[in-house]
């Protein structure tokens, strides 16, 4: 007789691959709103010459304030620092949530509508000149997206740990987020693809932008929903009865307090201030360094997402021989290349378009390793910190890595913006231009980053918390075995 998955009791059904492919789409969902303003929101406020040229507008002042940083630096900066504060509360809440829909998709159903709209209504400013109201705009509008942003995603990555409660469905359900990231990504990056056929099409430049970005929101929306319609989070995830008695910072203490996730934590941020800068410069080297067109930056994403795509079946099959930090230090080492190849745009003696594929050539590889892997990471830990303590905090844990980079976010968008302005001179006709001097020195810092982090990650213990979860799970089979 075959057995059915309604056949288990609620809270211990087995995930199906359809359930994780459902849980995968929100994902891609979220990463479009988060790629539209990583990607664009410097390049949309602080333009390229090239860009003003066709038509670009401006919102707010541009070039120095305090005298090293930026309007648009200093905005992200705080925006990313709010954001950060607030994973640990929103991790909390969702911890202690009691409802008969569970305790991570109620936050999500509730943000999902917010979170498209203020995607869109981001770029769209209340007036069309540099006025002080415009700051107030975007910085309060950006404050909003990233607390939306929060309540979707820290529940949510904490429902990795709880509906993949096997090595297998881990690796799976890492593999399956990180393809629906990757093409999320590749949503966002085409922004400029679209409107530049809009633009041909007739359209002026920034009806073009603002009708791009509502109409990517809208797709972002329904991926967001999937998981919020199509999975009964009680069906697969046993809640506890009983709230966490810690508070939301004694929470957060014991989590940090784990000496393996310190490291891994430590590490995340390393390698995100390096790709933060080179996501965020992406576009800039392509239209300032390889002088080629905006639409380049789509073309290079889909180059790389491509061979990363190819590169996903090897990675879980690595990480199973040599070993997860393994894994994630060798893609740490291979970013690194790539960035120092990327800082030398227009030096080499290489074709722009030639170069530009190279580069995403390079990024493929280790984009595909850390899209997978890390997620994976932090489940493990979360469930070894579980199996030590009693105490189930998956999505503290996950607020607390997010808690780490986020930091590590902002302060990457800070010292693009401000070192992106080293070099640029004005004219004797009164225009800024740049020998693009500080996105190359941008680009050096990045990879000073990522080294970094492989320096750290390479005292994170994985053998121990392996081997605390597999005599965990002898453990409670051996009952089992004695009754059979």
């Amino acid at each position: 007789m075959k057995v059915q998955a309604r056949d288990f009791p609620p809270g211990n059904r087995p995930v199906t691959k359809k359930t994780m492919w459902c849980f995968a789409f929100g994902q891609m969902g979220w990463q479009i709103c988060a790629g539209i303003i990583a990607s664009w929101l410097v390049y949309f406020f602080a333009p390229a010459q090239e860009t003003i040229a066709e038509g670009q507008a401006i919102y707010i002042p541009q070039g120095y304030v305090f005298w090293v940083f930026t309007v648009i630096g200093l905005i992200t900066f705080v925006g990313r620092i709010f954001d950060a504060i607030t994973d640990p509360l929103i991790a909390s809440f969702s911890d202690n949530l009691r409802s008969k829909y569970g305790r991570r998709i109620p936050f999500m159903a509730l943000s999902v509508l917010p979170l498209a709209l203020i995607t869109c209504f981001m770029f769209i400013l209340p007036s069309n000149t540099v006025s002080a109201g415009n700051i107030v705009y975007l910085a309060v509008m950006l404050f909003l997206f990233y607390l939306a942003l929060t309540c979707y995603c820290t529940p949510y990555n904490a429902l990795i740990t709880e509906l993949g409660k096997t090595q297998e469905n881990r690796l799976y359900i890492s593999t399956a987020i990180s393809l629906t990231y990757i093409v999320g990504t590749v949503f966002a990056y085409a922004a400029p693809f679209l409107w530049g056929f809009l633009i041909k099409a007739g359209m002026a430049r920034m009806d073009a932008i603002h009708l791009v970005f509502g109409i990517l929101a809208f797709i972002a929306l329904v991926c967001m929903l999937v998981p919020v319609v199509g999975i009964r989070e009680k069906d697969y995830v046993d809640i506890p009865k009983e709230k966490q008695k810690a508070n939301v910072f004694k929470s957060l203490n014991s989590t940090y307090r784990n000496k393996d996730f310190i490291h891994f934590v430590l590490s995340d941020v390393a390698y995100w201030v390096g790709l933060t800068i080179f996501q965020t410069g992406l576009s800039f080297f392509v239209v300032s360094l390889l002088k080629l067109g905006e639409n380049w930056t789509t073309y290079l994403t889909i180059i790389m997402t491509a061979i990363s795509v190819c590169c996903y079946p090897f990675v879980g099959r690595l990480a199973q021989k040599y070993g997860k930090k393994n894994m994630v230090i060798a893609g740490f080492v291979m970013f690194a290349f790539a960035f120092a190849f990327s800082a030398l745009s227009g030096i080499l003696p290489i074709p722009p378009i030639a170069h530009g594929i190279l580069i995403a050539v390079f990024a493929a590889v280790p984009m595909a390793i850390l899209g997978i892997l890390p997620q994976s990471m932090v489940a493990d830990i979360a469930e070894e910190d579980t199996n030590k303590t009693g105490e189930k905090r998956e999505g503290m844990f996950y607020a607390a890595r997010t808690f780490a980079f986020k930091i590590g976010q902002s302060v990457a968008l800070l010292i693009f913006s401000s070192i992106a302005l080293v070099g640029q001179t004005t004219n004797d006709k009164g225009e800024t231009v740049s020998d693009g001097s500080g996105y190359r020195i941008a680009l050096i810092i990045a990879v000073a980053f990522v080294i970094l982090g492989a320096v750290i990650l390479a005292f994170y213990n994985e053998k121990r918390v392996m081997k605390t979860i597999s005599d965990y799970q002898k453990l409670k089979a051996s009952p089992e075995k004695k009754k059979e």
